[in-house]
């Protein structure tokens, strides 16, 4: 029987396995109708990107629930794919093309993508063989990739479907514009930071008469936009003022005042001014008064020719002019601190500008509604449940979705102009002529999709829709998505009003929040801080297995959790403790072991015991991961591990594999190997390359543990009478091991011990277990005792129904406490005569601090009181010589 290692090496066998897993077929499912299937699709991280611990906790988890279901006798798929991630990739091939003194115009579209794609080819990917390392058990012949050839059919298909039903229109709407990337991009692209600003006020002089009305804006390189002043219509201030025009006085231009709800009376002055063009709350108040547009800002963030004299000018530098003319022109009414939320491009961190723009959109209302519904009835479920308001939310308020980006790399917009009669053409493949007028003359859009529509199409795009494929046909609809719970709106919503409306179906029945990663500071990780963690480096140090239990333990579904080397280290050292208890076992079975069923009057009250903590533990992990408590299933996992297994059952069993009576050894043999092999089999999911190696030494394997079934709680464990009475022993031997630890008695020392109770079944359970008690609290015998005050000077220790006794003759050797407690006496004379010496001193109690010499009085007080203890211990010890 070969042996295992001596020591736990996780870099000698994790590639190896992942190696052999991968040439097995272990991780590939196929169409089976007999098996129930149970399917995930990978978040697909961006092609760009590589592994950060975020990446590295959701796809544990995600690899945790595949492993466990695969095990329970699923037909586990867990389908991997990557991004395209159009931003990000072609702002990184840009600065390429940039260092080389080229630009993407240089280039033209076709050489610049094929640039992309050479640049994707070898840079792309990394995190792919990241994961691996992690350990996932995805299938890998499945793989995709947002620009696949099929997953950009799902995506024409649904541009095209959507376009023909009225839900995407042309149209100009205010978007979110990033003057640095070049491209409109969508609400979930843009991250609000806090900024502590201004607020600055103006006063509009009326057209008609004296006075003026006074607006607040913390964006004065908009006002050449204004094109009305709105008020609510309840305001009393204003009443006799709507219908009426202001002039602005930098452009000499009159704008009408108006009555609208959107307004709020308290804020302010009760007016706003109205800039249809530059924020998407004015356009739609622009909309209901008929107002028009007028956009002053262009895609440079610059003021464009409709700003008059402030043309040319960045929208910061337009900024101070306006405001420096209208304090030239006395209708500026000075400025306030102002702290609002600024929204950033998520990508280059420019400050984002709200521009009118001729757009794609998606219609959201008719999206939007079965969605909502579909969460409302049930058959969409948050894990936490606290989520589903966020999605509500969400969807009541949802606006409709810009979907064009001013990009190369991407899915381009199935969109073809007639250069001759202006004919709007959408189809799947490219037109070859006008349908209105014939004429060749034809062009494409220049958009790209943005990413989230691709990405919204990904739980069904990835199986095969829509050609209903056998993968989609029996692994969808999935069972269960993993997310980070700041995605839920943008990515979580649009895969499920997308699924519903493509295949009638939610896409998933379960959405796993999950929380961030953070430091030990619980601060988040970030490049500014400086407190980012490479998870490559951690597995190289720990293992892959540590990692993956730290990021699992102690978590909850939608909570942040800190990450720490401490607590890398105790997974670390529980692995080890596995790895040695394991290798202990295997290391004393006999050559010719071999398993056979256990008999239970064979059995002896520790096998009873553990057997039914093991039956225990099985039920209990199953139910915690069905119910998405991946935390607190590990916790179980390990505490069972740790403390049952290891601490106290092998313990307990040692006398028997090291005595003469076979019987009692070879039933030792049976329960230490079938509650490992159980052990192995409920710690596989978390940790799987240390559960595969163990398994592959254990006798009889019959399959690969990733194979293997999930452990059965079987009811002939199930003893709940031995359970109550080990538990009375375990208590019985800590509180004997924390008495002897409080008197210092040195571990070497044995003694008696004396049992007095009134329940004769508590003397019998004691006096059955002698042998626990001598292996376990260093007792050499027991005897039940009637008068526990013949036994003299004792330790009293109290149990539940009884009282055990240590006498102190057995525990101390009182010569040598008599010299320990005489050198004490002589130490702590010392501190006193030195305290003494110092408060006699009149210079010192005099001239010292009050605080000083206080402090020397407490010590003296404090020593005379240890002195009168030590001597009251001494006269006691001399007396026992």
């Amino acid at each position: 029987m070969p042996e295992m290692n001596k020591v736990y090496q996780p870099k000698d066998f994790e590639k190896k396995h992942y190696q052999a897993w991968m040439e097995s077929g272990a991780f590939r499912p196929e169409v089976d109708e007999n098996k129930k299937p149970y399917t995930i699709t990978m978040p697909p991280p961006n092609v760009t990107g590589n592994l950060h611990m975020g990446h590295a906790m959701n796809n544990t988890l995600q690899d945790i629930l595949i492993r466990y279901k695969r095990m329970a006798g699923f037909n586990a798929l867990w389908v991997p794919g990557m991004d395209h991630a159009s931003i990000s990739t072609e702002a990184r091939v840009v600065d390429k093309l940039k260092k080389e003194g080229k630009t993407k115009d240089d280039l033209g579209r076709e050489k610049f993508l094929e640039a992309a794609w050479d640049w994707t080819r070898e840079y792309g990917g990394n995190i792919k063989n990241q994961l691996m390392e992690l350990g996932v058990s995805c299938d890998w012949s499945r793989e995709k990739f947002t620009l696949d050839e099929d997953v950009s059919e799902a995506v024409l298909e649904t541009f095209v479907d959507y376009y023909d039903k009225g839900l995407i229109y042309q149209g100009d709407r205010i978007i979110n514009w990033c003057p640095s990337c070049g491209t409109a991009i969508s609400d979930a692209e843009v991250d609000h930071e806090d900024h502590q600003g201004h607020i600055w006020s103006f006063r509009y002089p009326l057209v008609k008469g004296e006075g003026y009305i006074e607006i607040a804006t913390t964006r004065p390189e908009t006002i050449p936009g204004d094109l009305a002043v709105a008020v609510h219509p309840e305001d009393e201030r204003y009443k006799d003022l709507v219908g009426e025009y202001v002039r602005l006085p930098i452009l000499d231009r009159e704008i009408p005042i108006i009555a609208d709800a959107y307004v709020d009376m308290e804020f302010g002055t009760g007016a706003v001014k109205i800039t249809p063009s530059h924020d998407p709350n004015d356009f739609e108040v622009g909309e209901r008064h008929d107002l028009g547009q007028l956009k002053v800002i262009d895609e440079e963030a610059k003021l464009n020719e409709n700003a008059g004299k402030y043309q040319g000018m960045d929208r910061y530098e337009a900024r101070k002019a306006i405001i420096a003319d209208f304090e030239a022109a006395g209708f500026y009414a000075g400025a306030k601190d102002h702290n609002n939320a600024v929204g950033h491009c998520e990508r280059c961190g420019t400050v984002i500008e709200p521009l009118l723009s001729k757009q794609w959109f998606v219609e959201m209302a008719p999206l939007a509604k079965p969605a909502l519904e579909a969460y409302q009835d049930g058959r969409l479920r948050f894990v936490p449940e606290r989520f589903g308001k966020i999605y509500s939310h969400w969807l009541e308020n949802i606006r409709d979705w810009c979907i064009s980006r001013q990009l190369w790399w991407g899915h381009r917009l199935p969109v073809y102009y007639c250069q001759d009669c202006g004919e709007i053409m959408v189809a799947k493949s490219k037109e070859e002529a006008c349908q209105a007028c014939g004429s060749q003359n034809i062009k494409q859009d220049e958009d790209t999709l943005d990413t989230w529509f691709s990405s919204a199409l990904w739980p069904y795009s990835t199986l095969g829709w829509p050609k209903g494929t056998e993968d989609f046909k029996y692994f969808y609809p999935t069972n269960t998505l993993v997310t980070g719970y700041d995605i839920i709106f943008f990515w979580v919503v649009r895969m499920v009003f997308s699924a519903l409306e493509a295949t009638g179906e939610v896409p998933f029945t379960d959405v796993y929040l999950t929380g961030l990663v953070l430091d030990d500071q619980g601060r988040k990780m970030s490049k500014s801080l400086g407190n980012g963690i490479d998870p490559l480096e951690v597995i190289d140090q720990y293992g892959a297995d540590a990692l993956r239990f730290t990021l699992v333990t102690g978590t909850s579904p939608g909570n942040d959790t800190r990450f720490s080397t401490e607590r890398m280290e105790a997974s670390r050292n529980f692995a080890n403790k596995l790895w040695n208890a394991a290798r202990f076992v295997l290391m004393n079975l006999p050559e010719d072991f071999a398993l056979k069923p256990l008999e239970e009057e064979a059995l002896e009250l520790e096998d009873k015991w553990i057997l039914s903590r093991t039956r225990a533990t099985i039920e209990e992990a199953g139910k915690r991961l069905d119910r998405y408590d991946i935390g607190l299933a590990a916790d179980a996992i390990h505490d069972f591990i740790w403390d049952d297994y290891c601490d106290w059952y092998i313990e307990m069993v040692k006398p028997r594999l090291y005595g003469e009576d076979p019987e009692a050894r070879e039933g030792a043999y049976q329960v230490l190997v079938q509650v490992l092999e159980d052990i192995l089999k409920l710690l596989h999911p978390f940790m799987p390359f240390i559960t595969e190696e163990i398994w592959s030494f254990l006798p009889q394997r019959e399959t690969d543990l990733i194979l293997a079934s999930w452990p059965e709680a079987l009811e002939a464990w199930h003893f709940p009478k031995e359970e109550g009475d080990m538990a009375y022993l375990q208590k019985a031997i800590r509180s004997i091991r924390n008495a002897r630890s409080e008197m210092n008695i040195e571990p070497h020392r044995k003694s008696m011990v004396y049992i007095h109770s009134g329940d004769q079944a508590m003397v019998d359970l004691f006096k059955k277990n002698t042998r626990h008690l001598q292996s376990l609290a260093k007792m050499t015998d027991l005897e039940e005792i009637q008068d526990p005050e013949s036994l003299g000077d004792a330790i009293a220790v109290v149990v539940d129904r009884a009282e055990l006794f240590l006498p102190m003759r057995d525990l101390v050797d009182f010569e040598k406490e008599v010299a320990r407690l005489e050198k004490e006496e002589e130490k702590i004379q010392k501190e006193i005569d030195l305290a003494q010496k110092k408060l006699s001193n009149d210079n010192f109690v005099k001239k010292a601090p009050q605080p000083v010499v206080q402090k020397e009085r407490d010590r003296l007080e404090k020593y005379q009181g240890m002195l009168e203890q030590i001597k009251d211990n001494l006269a006691k010890a001399r007396k026992k010589q």
